[in-house]
C-alpha cells in the first residue's frame, strides 16, 4: 500500500520511547529513528502533530511520592516534555522536515505558545507540530494532552508509540508468558479490564469524541508508516 489511510494524525510519544534501552535521558539514535519514520509519513502528505511525554527526565508522580507538592512536581514534568520536544524538533529539521514546537506554558524564546488555529495552519502547510508542556495544568497526563489536542485539531487517529511493548495485552507479557495480545478493543472494555493503556480522563475524551487509538511498537523501523497506511499492527481501540 502506498496511500495514507489518515489525513491528519496525532503521534503520542512517551518520554521512555525517546530513551531507548537506556531507560532515562534522550538517546540520539532513537530521536533519529523517530525523525526518519515521521519523515516517511510526512512525505505521503499526512499532517502530523506530535505529543511528547517527559518520563525519561522527570515524573510528577514520583516527585509527589517523594513529598513534593504535586502541582510543582507536575510543572517540572511539563518542562521535561519541552526538552524532549526541542530535541525531536532538532532531529526533524536536520533531515529537512519543517517543524514547530508549541507549548502550553509560554516561553517565547524557545517555542510558540499553543494556539489552536495557528497549529492547524501549520499542519495545513505540512509542518510537523510538536505539542509540549502537556495541557499546561497539573494533575493531567500527556495522554490526556494527546486526546485533547486530537479533538481540538480534528485528528482522525491517535498513534500511541511504545518502546517496550507492541500492543495491548491481557497481562504484562514480560511477566506472564501466557498473556494474549488484543487486536481490537473498545474504550469501555479497556477501562473495565483496567488495562492501563491510558488514564480514564484521556480514554473518556477519546470515547466521547470518537477518536480511535492505535497502540504499537516504535522500535521497529517503518511502523508509523505501516499504521498510517492501514496495516493491522498493534492494537486498535475504538469507541464502540
Amino acid at each position: 500500500m502506498t496511500t495514507a489511510r489518515y489525513r491528519r494524525i496525532v503521534l503520542k510519544l512517551s518520554g521512555e520511547a525517546l530513551s531507548g534501552e537506556l531507560g532515562y535521558g534522550i538517546e540520539p539514535k532513537i530521536i533519529q529513528s523517530i525523525a526518519d519514520q515521521v519523515k516517511e509519513v510526512a512525505e505521503m502528505g499526512v499532517e502530523i502533530a506530535i505529543v511528547v511525554g517527559g518520563g525519561n527526565i522527570w515524573r510528577g508522580k514520583v516527585g509527589s511520592e517523594m513529598g513534593m507538592d504535586r502541582a510543582n512536581a507536575d510543572y517540572m514534568g511539563m518542562l521535561a516534555t519541552i526538552m524532549n520536544a526541542l530535541a525531536l524538533q532538532d532531529g526533524l529539521e536536520n533531515i529537512g522536515i519543517p517543524t514547530r514546537v508549541q507549548t502550553s506554558i509560554e516561553m517565547r524564546q524557545v517555542a510558540e505558545p499553543y494556539i489552536r488555529r495557528k497549529a492547524i495552519r501549520h499542519l495545513e502547510k505540512k509542518r510537523v507540530v510538536i505539542f509540549a508542556a502537556g495541557t499546561g495544568n497539573p494533575f493531567f497526563s500527556t495522554d490526556t494532552t494527546a486526546a485533547l489536542r486530537a479533538a481540538e485539531i480534528e485528528a482522525e487517529v491517535i498513534l500511541m508509540a511504545k518502546n517496550n511493548v507492541d500492543g495491548v495485552y491481557t497481562d504484562d507479557p514480560k511477566l506472564n508468558v501466557n498473556a494474549k495480545k488484543y487486536e481490537n478493543l473498545s474504550y469501555m472494555e479497556m477501562l473495565n479490564a483496567g488495562l492501563g493503556v491510558m488514564d480514564s480522563t484521556a480514554s473518556t475524551l477519546c470515547m466521547d469524541n470518537d477518536i480511535p487509538l492505535v497502540v504499537f511498537s516504535i522500535m521497529e523501523e517503518g511502523n508509523i508508516k505501516r499504521v498510517v497506511q492501514g496495516e493491522v499492527i498493534g492494537t486498535t481501540i475504538r469507541g464502540k
